[in-house]
């Protein structure tokens, strides 16, 4: 190559002086140097880097753009700093336009580790964040009965797997498999995750990240549906009212209310630098409790009580730090409503049904009164106590404690049901071509939803 550029740290600004962060997410104010950075962008291109582009600007314009607008364009990063491959990497491909250079391996998957080599600190943050583990979330942790087998692989591939990521790490790319930009992907490097879920290639966008139609491309829907709640609270309305005014441009840690916005969008309560608080990468670093959890539980990656003063923080950039508090212990209050007078005692019930034999425990949505449940915890659950957290009333109250109640009484029909028959209804999978099985069948396949994370203290639900 005929360039050299130094990047030192996420912000190219020459002569700059940084402020190191510290401990719990607070902005430092120690100088790290009086001396300014030294960074030397060549603006030459080389013979091969000027091939791709030409190449892709006939036959992949759309990127080309993107790129050209992008902040890499103007710091002269280019197609082969990204994409360049070892010949030892399991995705490594030959590219078309570049087979009079023998020695040039490509990889269409670009990774967190890819991107770590001038954003080390992002992609340190990231890896850690349940981001970063959607899709072992599913698969592993607590074993997904829909990413299990439940729901065939069209289906995974089509709906689970463009938001929780894909499996990658042979190297082989299959229609099943990509493309693919799900923020858990597991990628041939090793590594978990892609940038481009929240920075789209190639214009890799800081704009476009904090806006909160970029977080509804996941957290929307009946059982997370953050975007919806946004859009109904205060907050969404100002963004709707004057984000068009907003400055989203500003440099990390420098992005702070009154100045850039006037209202909050999930970048800034989940991730940006207001205030003492330093920019963070790891979404869940705020968050107290673990509300997308069967039962509620405190935050399993970080200690709660400190992740609240966090929030706490970033509210009090706005409000009163009485008008935080009652806030936030409200919301405590919805936390311990739904354990105590909902979940649990429906998890009692369906304890007992699978005690009994009356219901099977695989496979996991054979019998109708088994989608209720799911449905109670992961659909009406979640709304009420993120309806609850985020200023969504519609969503706590009708679309959440209300749709509870109504499920709460079919559970409680489906199960005297149950008991009378000694059985529940046909077991049956659905999307498995209307194949049945019949209870006989059922101990011998692998069991499902025991030893859940999220359960731990509380007696086996499913």
């Amino acid at each position: 190559m005929t360039r050299r550029f130094l990047l030192a740290g996420a912000i190219l600004m020459l002569g700059a002086i940084v402020l190191a962060p510290t401990a719990g997410g607070q902005k430092g104010d120690q100088r790290l140097s009086q001396m300014a950075k030294k960074i030397e962008i060549q603006r030459g291109l080389s013979e091969i880097e000027r091939g791709c582009i030409e190449c892709h600007a006939k036959n992949d314009p759309g990127r080309v753009h993107d790129w050209e607008g992008s902040l890499h364009a103007r710091a002269n990063v280019t197609c082969i700093d990204c994409h360049e491959a070892l010949r030892t990497d399991a995705d490594a491909r030959d590219c078309p336009g570049t087979v009079k250079y023998p020695n040039l391996k490509i990889s269409p998957v670009v990774t967190p580790t890819d991107c770590q080599g001038c954003h080390t600190l992002e992609a340190e943050e990231f890896l850690r964040s349940k981001h970063a583990r959607t899709w072992e979330i599913i698969n592993e942790e607590i074993q997904d009965p829909w990413a299990r087998g439940m729901a065939n692989e069209i289906e995974r591939s089509t709906g689970c797997y463009v938001c929780h990521g894909s499996d990658v790490s042979s190297g082989e790319l299959t229609a099943a498999n990509w493309p693919n930009a799900g923020c858990g992907r597991l990628n041939p490097d090793g590594s978990r995750g892609t940038c481009v879920i929240c920075h789209t290639a190639h214009r890799f966008s800081i704009a476009e990240a904090r806006r909160p139609e970029n977080c509804g491309q996941c957290h929307l829907g009946p059982d997370h549906p953050q975007d919806e709640i946004y859009f109904e609270s205060k907050h969404g309305k100002r963004y709707l009212a004057e984000g068009h005014g907003w400055d989203f441009e500003a440099a990390p840690d420098a992005w702070e209310p009154s100045a850039h916005y006037t209202a909050p969008t999930c970048a800034v309560c989940h991730m940006a630098g207001v205030g003492p608080l330093a920019t963070t990468h790891d979404v869940g670093e705020r968050l107290k409790w673990e509300t997308q959890a069967p039962l509620t539980v405190p935050n399993k990656d970080h200690d709660g009580e400190a992740a609240r003063e966090q929030m706490t923080t970033v509210c009090t950039q706005c409000h009163s730090p009485r008008w935080a508090s009652n806030y936030l212990e409200r919301f405590d209050g919805a936390v311990d409503n739904y354990n105590e007078n909902y979940f649990k005692p429906v998890q009692a019930i369906m304890n007992g049904l699978y005690d009994d034999g009356i219901l099977t425990r695989w496979p996991v949505f054979d019998e109708l009164i088994e989608f209720k449940f799911y449905e109670f915890w992961h659909h009406e659950g979640r709304r009420a106590r993120m309806g609850a957290m985020m200023m969504g009333p519609d969503y706590a109250w009708w679309h959440g404690f209300y749709d509870l109640k109504i499920c709460y009484h079919e559970i409680v029909a489906l199960a005297e049901e149950a008991k009378a028959r000694g059985h529940g209804s046909p077991v049956f999978v659905p999307g498995s071509g209307g194949e049945n099985l019949t209870p006989a069948d059922s101990p011998s396949l692998p069991g499902a939803w025991k030893n859940v994370p999220h359960l731990e203290g509380v007696p086996e639900a499913r």
